[in-house]
C-alpha cells in the first residue's frame, strides 16, 4: 500500500503542506500567548507540539499511501467510530458540558474528530459505488442513514457543533453529486421542522442562550453574552497591526475565555491584528485552492469525493468559528482548524490534508 515514489517534488503538494504548516505555527504563538497569561499551572505549547509531531507523521504516512488503502477501511473505519462515539457515552469525561473525550494521562481523545474522517471515507465509498446514478432515492436516504447515526450519537454527548459539521459534510457532497432536487428540498423543509421540534424539547437551556445571544449579543452581556461580546472586543482592539504577541488585554487579563481554542481567532485579530487575521485567510485560501487543484486532478469518484469532503469540512470549520468570534453566528465549541489548541483536531486536521495528499491523480 506504501508507495514512496509519491513523495517527490513532483508529485506531493508542497504549497498544500506548507499552507497548513504555517497555521500550524501560527496557532502556536497564539497559544503561547495566551498561556503567558495563565501561570505554570498550564502547559498548552508542549502539548500542542507534541500532537502537531503526531499529526505531521501522520500526515507522511497517509500521503505515501494508495487509495485504495481508504477505500479498503472505509467501512471498517465508519463502524469502529460508530462504537467510539457510543463507547464515549459510558466511559467519556466530561468537559465544559460535553461528554466527548477519553482522557488518558495528561492527554484527551474527542471520537467525533476521527468520525469526521470516517463520514467523509464512507461516502466517497457509497458515492463512488453508485456509478454516478445519483437521482435514485437509495442514494440519498441510503447515504443520509449514515450521517444520521453519528449524529444521532454525537447529539446525546451533546455536541451541537460537531453534530452541524457532520450533517454539512453530508448535504454539500449530495448538491455538488447531483442528488435529486426534490430530495434536497424535502430534507431542507424536514430540517426546520426539525429545528422548531429541537428548539422545545432538544436543546439545553445554555445552547437556547447561544443563539438569542447571537440575535442580540447585548441581551445578557455579563452572562450568556459574555463571550461573544469579549470576543468582538478583542477583534475590534487590534486594529490594523495589533497590540504585538503577550500584550492583548482580553486574552491576557482572561477577560476572554477558552481563548486557546473556541477563541483563538480573536487573540489572532487582538495581538496581530487586521494585519495578522488576513495572513491566516491567505494561507486559508492557499489551502482550499490547493485541494480544489488536488479534487479535479483525482484519478477516480472516490477520490474526488474525499478531497471534495475534505475541503468542505475544512471551510466549514473556518466559517463557523470565524463567524462565532465576529458575532454573526452562535457560538457551537467549533474550533479553527490547524490554530486553536487541541491535540485529537490538530492530529486529525493534518492526518485530512495527508488523505488529501494521497489522492493525486499523478504517479512517477
Amino acid at each position: 500500500m506504501l508507495n514512496f515514489s509519491k513523495f517527490s517534488t513532483r508529485n506531493f503538494d508542497w504549497l498544500l503542506f506548507f499552507s497548513a504548516l504555517l497555521l500550524c505555527i501560527l496557532g502556536l504563538a497564539a497559544i503561547y500567548s495566551v498561556q503567558l497569561s495563565r501561570g505554570p499551572e498550564v502547559d498548552y505549547v508542549r502539548k500542542q507540539l507534541i500532537a502537531i509531531g503526531i499529526g505531521l507523521f501522520s500526515l507522511f504516512f497517509c500521503s505515501l499511501m494508495e487509495p485504495s488503502f481508504f477505500r479498503t477501511i472505509a467501512k471498517p473505519l465508519y463502524f469502529f467510530s460508530l462504537s467510539m462515539l457510543g463507547l464515549v457515552l459510558v466511559l467519556g469525561r466530561t468537559i465544559r458540558g460535553t461528554r466527548g473525550w477519553f482522557v488518558l494521562g495528561g492527554f484527551s481523545f474527542q471520537p467525533v474528530e476521527l468520525a469526521k474522517i470516517a463520514l467523509i471515507l464512507i461516502l466517497a465509498y457509497s458515492i463512488s459505488n453508485f456509478g454516478r446514478r445519483f437521482e435514485r432515492p437509495l442514494y440519498f436516504f441510503g447515504t443520509l442513514c449514515f450521517v444520521l447515526m453519528m449524529i444521532g450519537l454525537t447529539m446525546m454527548q451533546p455536541d451541537l457543533g460537531s453534530s452541524l459539521l457532520l450533517g454539512t459534510i453530508w448535504f454539500v457532497l449530495m448538491f455538488l453529486t447531483g442528488a435529486k432536487r426534490s430530495f434536497i428540498l424535502t430534507f431542507i423543509f424536514s430540517g426546520i421542522a426539525f429545528s422548531v421540534f429541537a428548539w422545545f424539547f432538544l436543546l439545553h437551556p445554555y445552547q437556547k442562550d447561544r443563539v438569542l445571544n447571537f440575535i442580540n449579543p447585548a441581551r445578557d452581556p455579563l452572562g450568556s453574552g459574555y463571550n461573544t461580546t469579549q470576543a468582538m472586543i478583542a477583534i475590534g482592539s487590534g486594529k490594523f497591526f495589533g497590540k504585538g504577541l503577550g500584550f492583548g488585554s482580553q486574552s491576557q487579563l482572561r477577560f476572554l475565555p477558552e481563548a486557546q481554542t473556541d477563541f483563538v481567532f480573536s487573540v489572532i485579530g487582538e495581538e496581530l491584528g487586521f494585519a495578522g487575521i488576513l495572513i491566516m485567510l491567505i494561507l486559508f485560501g492557499v489551502m482550499l485552492w490547493r485541494l480544489v487543484v488536488l479534487m479535479e486532478n483525482s484519478g477516480d469518484d472516490f477520490a474526488s469525493v474525499t478531497v471534495g469532503g475534505i475541503a468542505v469540512i475544512l471551510a466549514f470549520q473556518l466559517f463557523i468559528n470565524s463567524s462565532a468570534n465576529l458575532g454573526l453566528l452562535p457560538v457551537t465549541g467549533v474550533t479553527l482548524p490547524f490554530v486553536s489548541y487541541g491535540g485529537s483536531s490538530i492530529i486529525i486536521d493534518l492526518t485530512l490534508i495527508g488523505i488529501a495528499q494521497s489522492m493525486v491523480m499523478k504517479r512517477y
